[in-house]
């Protein structure tokens, strides 16, 4: 169990892969809703999968196909779940406009923060006392978990939808993606708050929709999913230069994950497909097929 690779979508199944045979291991009936997003647990014993109203928690070493605990209280969607890193509490954003941190041991709502707007995602910052969060108005959100509020609020566009944002893991950056293609960048001064963000640089990576964008662990490549099939990883140290178009997906590009050294990436598709990519030579490793509907989310551990 070295390496955990999960997928899942609207076929209502979460899917774990032998990652380097392509075996599909085994499959857990979600019956409830599709599932919008998932997540591993740092120590790998749960899988967290986001769907319609709810969150549910599987144990990933044992073959019980129900989950172990599950999350109730959304009124929507939920779009994006994260943990704390000892996995005590998780932090989950939805379409019915709200944040819910939630204690995982017994399934709880510690706190509630309300956006104006759907949440497409939400962030738990390093320093593990700011969660930070974008919505479809467009507007990126500071929460000071301490002083239980908003610290900043930033519009980088108006009116535009940001379906993304992700933090880097030494807590340097913040990088968001919207609906007309656009990515920005933000410096984040080190050891202070998240709150005093000082803008870098704005790029256009996608003609269409920014579905998904994601730091690497060593802070040096960004990859960023697009409704214009393709996903693309671009160098950071090389003013965010385009290092690989990952072309050969059929339909939109929803959800991504880098391998622990950034070597790899694995993609999830609307055709069905997860795929396993070198980014050294942009080349298909692994192709992982069984879903019969489209493929939205995929989690990987291989620390």
């Amino acid at each position: 169990m070295s390496v955990i690779l999960a997928s899942a979508g609207y076929d209502h199944t979460i899917r774990f892969w032998e990652a380097l045979t392509g075996v599909c291991s085994r499959t857990i009936q979600h019956a409830d809703s599709q599932v919008n997003r998932l997540e591993i647990t740092s120590d790998k014993k749960y899988l967290a999968a986001a769907g319609h109203l709810h969150v549910r928690l599987y144990d990933i070493r044992s073959n019980n196909p129900n989950p172990v605990s599950s999350f109730e209280g959304h009124k929507g969607n939920v779009t994006s779940i994260a943990f704390q890193q000892e996995n005590r509490w998780m932090v989950s954003s939805s379409e019915d406009g709200t944040i819910k941190v939630w204690d995982v041991r017994s399934p709880s709502v510690q706190r509630n923060y309300k956006h104006n707007a759907p949440v497409n995602e939400v962030a738990i910052h390093p320093n593990q006392g700011e969660l930070i969060s974008c919505d479809q108005d467009g507007n990126i959100r500071i929460w000071d978990l301490g002083e239980n509020q908003c610290t900043n609020q930033l519009t980088p566009e108006d009116n535009t939808p940001l379906q993304s944002l992700s933090v880097a893991s030494d807590g340097s950056m913040l990088v968001a993606g919207n609906n007309k293609g656009n990515c920005y960048v933000w410096r984040m001064p080190h050891h202070t708050d998240a709150s005093t963000l000082e803008p870098v640089t704005k790029f256009k990576s996608h003609t269409k929709y920014i579905t998904r964008v994601l730091l690497s662990a060593d802070v040096k490549h960004l990859a960023t999913c697009s409704a214009d099939h393709t996903a693309r990883v671009w160098n950071i140290e090389d003013n965010y230069q385009l290092e690989t178009t990952l072309d050969g997906h059929q339909r939109w590009v929803w959800d991504c994950a880098f391998s622990a050294d950034s070597a790899y990436l694995v993609t999830a598709c609307s055709d069905h497909y997860v795929r396993l990519w070198d980014l050294s030579t942009s080349e298909i490793v692994r192709q992982y097929g069984g879903h019969h509907k489209g493929a939205v989310c995929v989690a990987l551990n291989d620390v």
